[in-house]
C-alpha cells in the first residue's frame, strides 16, 4: 500500500454548508488546511439540481486527517451515530475545541464530552486520560470517577481526577 493515500477518509454530506464548514473546522484545529475545491460542472449541476459553478466537494485536513465534504443538498443530515472523537492532553484542550465546536451548536446534544456544532456534526471532545480514569484497578474509584462524569457537559478533568483519588 502507498503512503501517500490516506486509507480511511470520512465524507460529510451537508446541504450547501460545506465551504463555511470546512472553513470553520480548519480555523478550529492547528495543522490544518483547505485541500481542494471542486465545483459542480453543467452535468452535475443538472444531475443534482445544484446550481452551476457551486461548490460540489471541498476537501482538506485536520491536524493531518483528511476530510472530504459535500454540498450534496437536504436528503441527508447527521446524526450522534457518528461522531468525531478530538484527544485533548490537557484541560487546555478541552476548553478549546469545547468553546470553538459548540458555538452556536445545539445545547441540548451536550452530555459527557459530546457536543453538535452549528453544522449538526457530532463531536467528543475527551481527555486522553479519562480512560485510565474510569478503567482504574480499583473500582470504587472507577465509580466514583463515572457519576462525576454523567453530570458533565464539557469534561471538568481536574474534576474526575478528584473523584476518582
Amino acid at each position: 500500500m502507498s503512503t501517500r493515500f490516506q486509507g480511511i477518509t470520512p465524507f460529510l454530506w451537508f446541504n450547501d454548508e460545506a465551504e463555511e464548514a470546512a472553513n470553520f473546522y480548519v480555523s478550529v484545529f492547528e495543522n490544518s488546511r483547505i485541500l481542494t475545491t471542486s465545483r459542480y460542472g453543467k452535468e452535475a449541476a443538472r444531475a443534482s439540481d445544484r446550481p452551476e459553478g457551486s461548490v460540489m466537494v471541498m476537501a482538506f485536513e485536520l491536524d493531518g486527517q483528511k476530510f472530504s465534504a459535500l454540498n450534496g443538498g437536504p436528503a441527508f443530515t447527521f446524526n450522534p451515530s457518528l461522531s468525531l472523537v478530538v484527544n485533548c492532553y490537557n484541560q487546555d484542550e478541552v476548553d478549546h475545541y469545547w468553546n470553538h465546536l459548540s458555538e452556536d451548536g445545539d445545547p441540548a446534544a451536550q452530555q459527557c464530552g459530546w457536543l453538535k456544532d452549528r453544522y449538526g456534526l457530532s463531536w467528543q471532545i475527551v481527555p486522553v486520560q479519562l480512560v485510565d480514569i474510569l478503567t482504574a484497578s480499583d473500582p470504587v474509584k472507577a465509580q466514583k470517577a463515572m457519576q462525576v462524569l454523567m453530570t458533565m457537559k464539557k469534561i471538568d478533568l481536574a474534576a474526575l481526577e478528584k473523584a476518582a483519588n
